[in-house]
């Protein structure tokens, strides 16, 4: 995937309300199963495996099988394309704030 494809991917993932805290359960552990992610969740199994399916598809969850379980953790680096196109952004609105302090400063030293 080129990078543009990659943020939005990643993006679209996030967006939705529910796969972001269910990408938070998992970042927040070593590894989980689905089982454990339905658990103390509204949401149903064959949701959250329509839900891992676009965290897998945008590179933010990897799964290990063991026998019957598949187990799920945060890709070590799945949020660095978005970060940098953060990061990017955040150079130009510093620019941009420095800028505007200058401005004040001469209306009103």
């Amino acid at each position: 995937m080129a990078d543009t494809e990659i943020i939005t991917a990643v993006m679209r993932a996030l967006a939705d309300p529910t796969r972001r805290a269910v990408f938070e359960r998992i970042a927040n552990s070593e590894e989980i199963t689905v089982a454990e992610l339905t658990r103390g969740s509204n949401v149903t199994q064959g949701a959250i495996s329509q839900h891992l399916k676009a965290l897998k598809k945008a590179g933010l969850v990897s799964e290990r099988p063991e026998g019957r379980n598949v187990y799920y953790r945060a890709h070590q680096g799945g949020l660095e394309p978005l970060a940098d196109w953060m990061n990017h952004y955040r150079v130009f609105w510093r620019e941009r704030f420095t800028d505007l302090r200058d401005l004040l400063k001469e209306i009103d030293p």
